[in-house]
């Protein structure tokens, strides 16, 4: 019976699709004996590198940066200490609202960290710790070389905090206090103990976010203390350097985070320097900067020190009458924050005067002018029809304004309620006529 299959010896001639599969599959074979052969014929690679060793470690990073190396309890660490000139009038500094004792020593801190978070996994691995000593300022930084170290490095920076000092640092009560905190209660101690603590980005925020793009300590280094960093090393590569060093063991490029850190902790000498200088002595804010001293008002007024604060508001609306006074500074928004807190703490007539002389700014100055103006008649003068007069004034402008395009909505929608209040209250206090009886 025929077969469609070939057999062999039958005769029948194989398919050529069948060979060319044949063919294709022994050249991979081949292909892959070659490898096969080829690896076999490697080198075998070199046993991985024994960890080095702690001490030499220190030692290296030590010589690149210059530093010591100190010996504890769990590896040693490396301290780098500089000295620079930076005096600071520290009794300047007590009329200012820091809510520090300026009794104790100031200790600057900052830290060079490998991530932003707070949590274990992130470590400081150096730690900037400056202090004053006359005229001069010591900058120590403590280097992890090895993270098994830490224990070495905590207590370090223990040994660097006298029991009664105050911390000052640049977001330090948000990210690095809590941060060093959080690695001494990892290895069960408690942290040492402050006399006080001194965030200045919450001052550099009330004092000079209004001449500044943001509160970064960069920026407020450059603004402020007139001072510009050449080849910084941004913050955001600071933890990959580090990493690198701990997988390589090159130690120079950390060299550029030590610079980075040691002018953080120079910047906030330098700020409490300006400070002391230019806005703590009365007669120097008359020629400081009127938006830092009015800034400087609102520290005080937070604090509770109003006749302090007028004052300040007093010599920063006479800096905006300067030939040199900066454009920028909105003396009219300044001007209604004097007189809301002249009239706080009793001096309203002064209050009184400011808002008239406001009235004839134009603008939104002189909205909320003649809208304090009709407050004061209508609750402290006791004078509806006064008020109304006020209220009236305003009324015109906001019309004016929105002939204009512009819209007041909270004023809007305040001033009906307000000049029908304002209505009754002026009709209740005419007095009624009675009556003639007829036949009189």
């Amino acid at each position: 019976m025929p077969s469609d299959l070939a057999s062999p010896g039958s005769g029948v001639e194989p398919m050529a699709g069948d060979s060319t599969l044949r063919a294709q599959r022994l050249e991979r074979l081949r292909a892959l004996d070659q490898r096969l052969t080829l690896a076999a014929q490697l080198p075998r690679p070199p046993a991985p590198a024994p960890p080095p060793d702690p001490a030499r470690r220190a030692a290296d990073l030590a010589r690149v940066l210059g530093g010591d190396v100190v010996d504890g309890r769990e590896g040693p660490i490396v301290v780098v200490t500089e000295r620079l000139s930076l005096p600071l009038d520290v009794p300047a500094l007590v009329g200012l609202p820091l809510d520090i004792d300026l009794a104790r020593p100031l200790v600057l801190l900052d830290t060079e960290t490998t991530g932003l978070g707070t949590a274990a996994g992130t470590v400081a691995f150096l730690i900037g710790v400056a202090r004053w000593d006359g005229a001069s300022l010591e900058v120590r930084q403590l280097w992890l070389p090895d993270q098994a170290a830490e224990r070495t490095l905590l207590d370090a920076l223990e040994a660097s905090l006298p029991p009664t000092a105050c911390l000052v640092t640049y977001n330090g009560r948000t990210f690095d206090w809590p941060l060093l905190v959080a690695r001494y209660r990892l290895h069960r101690r408690p942290p040492p103990p402050l006399g006080g603590h001194l965030d200045l980005l919450p001052v550099a925020r009330q004092l000079w976010r209004h001449r500044l793009a943001d509160a970064r300590l960069v920026s407020v280094e450059a603004g402020v203390a007139h001072l510009q960093r050449h080849e910084d090393l941004p913050g955001a590569l600071v933890p990959d350097r580090y990493f690198a060093y701990l997988r390589d063991g090159a130690a120079w490029p950390l060299l550029a985070i030590g610079r980075h850190n040691r002018e953080d902790v120079v910047t906030m000498g330098r700020l409490l320097q300006v400070l002391a200088q230019e806005l703590a002595p009365a007669e120097a804010r008359r020629q400081a900067h009127p938006g830092d001293v009015a800034g400087l008002a609102r520290l005080l007024r937070r604090r509770g020190r109003r006749d302090e604060a007028a004052s300040c508001y007093e010599d920063a609306l006479a800096g905006c009458e300067r030939p040199d006074a900066p454009r920028s500074v909105d003396a009219g928004s300044m001007a209604l924050e004097h007189a809301r807190l002249l009239a706080r703490i009793g001096r309203r007539v002064e209050a009184r005067a400011i808002w008239q002389a406001l009235t004839h700014r134009g603008g939104e100055v002189a909205l909320q002018a003649w809208l304090a103006l009709a407050k004061d008649r209508e609750h402290h003068l006791r004078d509806p029809a006064g008020a109304l007069a006020a209220t009236a004034e305003l009324e015109r402008l906001l019309a004016r304004r929105r002939a204009m395009g512009l819209f007041t909505p909270d004023l809007e929608r305040d001033l009906p309620r307000r000049i029908r209040r304002l209505r009754r209250r002026t009709v209740a206090r005419q007095p009624r006529t009675r009556p003639l009886m007829a036949g009189a």
